[in-house]
């Protein structure tokens, strides 16, 4: 039996081992096979990233067409890539060349430019496309802020509330200086300027509009109670200009630094001192700016020469604007009054004021709003806001990101009925500066 068993395994032998050859050699092929594949897609994405590469390329003695000679010839010639332009064409030329896709230039457009804006790190910096910026020009010119009795002011590139018109419908609803706008009407608003929000919520009388706000501890803080109002349009006649009489204290509020604004002080200074006033107080409280000519001409009210304000360009040396020269009230003692609400224009005035030593200033250090913006448009349409140039104060001192810091500080009351600190001060200083009569 053991002989049978010995023959048996002799006979299987030789085809098993057959089936294990072929076995191996199947495996063989099969791996062969796979590595060829594998090489094979090597080959085509090295080939396909290396198209790109003419330089390579064409050194390999590999063929390279005209338009990739073309391609090469001008990223020899600005290989420093120093401008945006030179490498946004760099990308387009490869997109163009060889991408399977096709470009959506306004797509592409918008999105670079805003970027782009973002990317000089000034808030106020802005690309409004065509439907934004057709929006924006709607500005009117006579300001009268027809709509829900607000007056906005910019900060940081935002809108915010400035000042609240007594009995309007903003006040009735509980909005409050410093709050910010984050809606209209459903629609984004948190990034618009004040220009922007002013023209969205000019309607007419009788309708209503949604605004959603956003209220922060400061106006440098990012979060705050969000809240809703729901507001009818009506014309507010509110005057920008008021005045009151103390005793012998004449005081002059200014709300906007309007286009009008010197010729309503220098009457409303005439008319006080005509009956009875021998000193001044210019309250510029809340009051959000305007025009810079204006302001320097409030200026020249007081001061007869010197300095107004210097403006910082790109250009090097800053120019100035000086007093006109009249100053029919440069004798009578005046006090300034700002506060955290104060901004750009009526910033410059108080800065004026203060460096000239022709007022003490009261209150609260304002906004710190010195910057200019221009809006420039583009001849492919829309526009882009840029900071153009920044106010100093007449002995050369920042007014951005600084503001006006007062010789006597003085913070009023929250409460609504809570005394008016900073206007009893202003008057008591004002008082004590007339000369005593002979």
């Amino acid at each position: 039996m053991a002989e049978n068993r010995k023959a048996r395994h002799t006979a299987i032998n030789p085809q098993a081992r057959g089936e294990r050859r072929m076995e191996r050699a199947t495996n063989h092929l099969m791996f062969r096979i796979f590595c060829t594949v594998i090489l094979v897609t090597i080959a085509f994405v090295a080939g396909f990233a290396l198209r790109s590469q003419t330089a390579l390329v064409a050194s390999w003695g590999l063929p390279v067409s005209d338009s990739e000679q073309e391609a090469l010839a001008a990223a020899a010639a600005n290989n420093s890539f120093e401008s945006i332009s030179a490498r946004v064409g760099d990308v387009e030329t490869i997109l163009s060349t060889y991408s399977m896709d096709q470009i959506d230039l306004t797509e592409a457009t918008y999105s670079m430019l805003e970027a782009m804006m973002v990317s000089t790190g000034d808030p106020y910096a802005t690309y409004y496309n065509p439907d934004r910026y057709n929006n924006y020009i709607k500005e009117t010119t006579d300001r009268s802020y027809a709509g829900i009795g607000v007056v906005f002011s910019d900060y940081n590139g935002r809108a915010y509330v400035a000042d609240v018109f007594e009995g309007s419908e903003a006040e009735a609803k509980g909005v409050q200086q410093g709050d910010f706008v984050n809606s209209i009407d459903g629609v984004d608003a948190s990034a618009w300027s004040m220009t922007e929000v002013v023209n969205a919520l000019s309607k007419d009388e009788g309708e209503s509009v949604s605004v959603a706000w956003m209220r922060p501890a400061s106006l440098d803080g990012q979060t705050g109670e969000q809240f809703t109002t729901t507001l009818l349009c009506k014309v507010y006649e509110e005057a920008n200009l008021s005045t009151d009489l103390v005793g012998t204290v004449g005081v002059v509020k200014v709300r906007q630094i309007t286009q009008n604004a010197a010729e309503l002080v220098s009457q409303a200074a005439a008319g006080l001192r005509e009956q009875g006033a021998e000193a001044l107080v210019l309250d510029l409280r809340d009051n959000p700016g305007g025009y810079l000519t204006q302001a320097v001409d409030i200026a020249s009210l007081f001061i007869n020469s010197g300095i107004i304000v210097q403006v910082q360009t790109n250009e090097g040396t800053p120019t100035t604007k000086n007093a006109s020269g009249t100053a029919p009230f440069k004798d009578m003692p005046l006090v300034v009054v700002v506060n955290r609400y104060t901004s750009a224009a009526a910033e410059v005035l108080a800065a004026a004021l203060q460096d000239n030593q022709r007022a003490d200033v009261v209150g609260e250090t304002s906004v710190g709003k010195g910057s200019v913006q221009v809006v420039r448009e583009l001849s492919f349409g829309g526009a882009v806001r840029y900071t153009a140039a920044y106010y100093l104060t007449p002995q050369g001192n920042p007014i951005d990101n600084v503001g006006v810091v007062p010789q006597v500080g003085v913070v009023n009351g929250e409460a609504d009925d809570a005394a008016d600190g900073q206007m009893t001060t202003a008057i008591d200083m004002a008082r004590s500066l007339i000369p005593p009569t002979a």
